[in-house]
């Protein structure tokens, strides 16, 4: 497979796992028991924190982009709509 053909399938394969799962419920899992899950400002390491999550924190998934071969959604918490933010998609889990 070509290398082009090969970027578009996983484009489109990272695209459909976060597809079918917009505005389902999340939970943070594998920050650890002494770290947050860092919400931030945008999609990637370089955008500020707005505030830290501990492991079972519920949110509400909105949308998901790739940044720099790195899955990020749009989150909110679940108890507070308001909060919005980007987390790395690596620490969320079903409920």
């Amino acid at each position: 497979m070509s290398r082009q053909k090969l970027a578009i399938f996983g484009a489109l394969l990272l695209a459909a796992s976060c597809s079918g799962v917009t505005g389902g419920r999340t939970v943070v899992k594998g920050a650890g028991p002494d770290e947050l899950l860092k919400l931030r400002y945008g999609p990637g390491l370089g955008y500020k924190v707005k505030l830290g999550l501990p492991d079972g924190t519920v949110l509400v998934r909105r949308d998901c982009v790739t940044e720099l071969g790195q899955l990020w959604c749009r989150v909110s918490l679940a108890d507070a709509p308001a909060v919005t933010g980007y987390v790395s998609a690596d620490y969320l889990t079903a409920p």
